[in-house]
């Protein structure tokens, strides 16, 4: 793109002004229907240090209603300042839905200076690329308008440019090192631009913008913006269709051939529950040292014991280096993102420990069965899932997966209990009733669960809760062997 890329002929200052003027009178008036078609629009501006992106989005919001965009300038860390996983700072800032957000920069950016300054490794930088298209992916299967822009100039162009910079009190400031490395390294930056645009930009292209005039690249901006959100408001948001890729998969027993019966005495479970504690609280120190992360998901039966199963694994670790994220219902301002942004933003540093109460397989059970969402995307959500999990193990994370589970006739004298006992019928709910009545349906979709999204990177576990105690001893164990696999392998 950039190697065989040619500056394109001057063009009348007057007519470029016209139409940047025609341009900005359309997209203003599409706000108002964007907002009431509820699309949700990303625009990732990236480009060369000094090209103009900074320039090029005050252009394009000159015109917006200041309520309904936003800009973000994502910070391009060290690796060993990063915390999260690589794409996080960016799926944290998706729009709500009617919603403009523009990137100063974002992730090729993220991944190219990385890989060249050598804090990444080439099989890490794939990873990489490889996450952006799926993240890219999701976003347009989930309705997102996503329109990429890269502002090019030439070498000699950059040089005067910087110079400029550099020779003012007022804006010297704004040439980093890391611009003048970019500057004396440029031929090796275009080839990498190149590369990564090409392996990019099959599912959401690129567009590449000549930089060297300020009008020209406003007008060509603008114009492919109004003409995408005429597009996507003519033909309504783009929603993907289920997409499948091979993912090694573990086989799992359905439900109904899990045998239920196991047990432990009480004194055996005091035992190894002062000894498994024990250990687990000295893991937790070697994993916070290693700065490993550990996200640990919980699904199960209502009543199946879920709550005291997490007080067990949550009670000998540092109050500091965990949380537990309770997840209900989406709230209205969830609802308007991509459904897995929820969990983007709620995910551990590296080094801790965040337990999830339920999680993004509600996608694939709940919002399934109750019709919250469409066939297309909970069958989408499958594949989805499993590429939001295998990019939390490349990032180093430890992803462990509980489902909780009991029988119909255990469930049915536990809701017993919660409901004639006072401090225990907060408990219970007139969902919980009607979600039993469903009990074949459910497991039809659990067992669909655990046999598509248990992967070798992160499988599941199905935990014997009949007997409660037995599922808190089984679960420290899976906890415990997998953190001491993460800290040896870590040496």
């Amino acid at each position: 793109m950039l190697k065989d890329y040619k500056r394109p002929k001057e063009e009348d200052r007057d007519s470029l002004k016209e139409e940047i003027r025609s341009l900005r009178e359309k997209l203003l008036a599409q706000q108002q229907q964007v907002r009431e078609a509820k699309v949700p629009i990303l625009v990732l501006v990236e480009g060369w240090a000094a090209a103009g992106k900074g320039s090029l989005i005050n252009e394009l919001i000159s015109e917006i209603d200041p309520r309904f965009y936003n800009v973000v300038s994502p910070v391009v860390l060290p690796e060993k300042d990063e915390r999260y996983p690589f794409l996080y700072q960016y799926a944290a800032a998706i729009p709500e839905n009617g919603k403009i957000m523009f990137y100063d920069s974002g992730w090729m950016e993220g991944a190219v200076r990385k890989v060249l300054r050598r804090e990444i490794t080439k099989d890490q930088y794939r990873d990489r690329i490889r996450s952006v298209n799926e993240f890219e992916r999701q976003l347009r299967d989930g309705g997102y308008l996503v329109l990429k822009l890269f502002l090019h100039i030439e070498r000699e162009e950059q040089r005067r440019r910087l110079k400029n910079l550099r020779d003012s009190y007022e804006t010297e400031w704004r040439v980093t090192e890391d611009d003048l490395w970019q500057h004396r390294e440029y031929k090796l930056f275009r080839e990498t631009y190149d590369s990564f645009m090409e392996q990019t930009g099959k599912t959401v292209p690129w567009h590449v913008l000549d930089g060297s005039d300020r009008r020209r690249y406003t007008r060509d901006a603008l114009k492919l913006l109004v003409e995408s959100v005429d597009q996507v408001l003519r033909d309504g948001k783009t929603v993907g269709r289920p997409f499948k890729e091979s993912f090694p998969l573990i086989k799992m027993q359905k439900l109904s051939e899990v045998d239920l019966s196991p047990t432990i005495e009480e004194e055996e479970y005091r035992r190894e529950l002062k000894k498994l504690q024990k250990r687990l609280a000295e893991l937790h120190n070697t994993v916070y040292r290693k700065k490993i992360p550990v996200v640990i998901c919980y699904e199960g039966w209502d009543a199946a014991g879920k709550g005291g199963n997490i007080r067990r694994i949550a009670r000998p670790l540092d109050p500091r280096g965990f949380d537990v994220i309770p997840i209900a219902s989406p709230l209205p301002h969830e609802l308007n993102r991509q459904y897995l942004w929820r969990f983007w933003t709620r995910l551990p540093r590296s080094g801790h420990v965040c337990i999830f109460d339920r999680t993004w397989y509600g996608r694939v059970m709940v919002e399934r069965l109750e019709g919250f969402c469409s066939e297309d995307d909970w069958k989408r959500a499958y594949n989805e899932i499993n590429e939001f999990e295998r990019q939390l193990t490349d990032w180093g994370a430890v992803v462990l997966k509980f489902w909780i589970h009991i029988d119909q006739d255990t469930q049915l004298a536990r809701f017993t209990d919660r409901q004639n006992t006072p401090e225990k019928q907060w408990k219970l709910t007139e969902e919980d009733w009607r979600n039993r009545e469903k009990w074949p349906q459910y497991e039809e979709a659990i067992d669909e669960m655990l046999q598509k999204t248990s992967t070798e990177n992160a499988p599941w576990h199905i935990i014997e809760s009949n007997d409660k105690r037995y599922a808190r001893i089984k679960t420290l164990k899976i906890v415990i062997r997998a953190l001491e696999k993460a800290c040896e392998e870590s040496l």
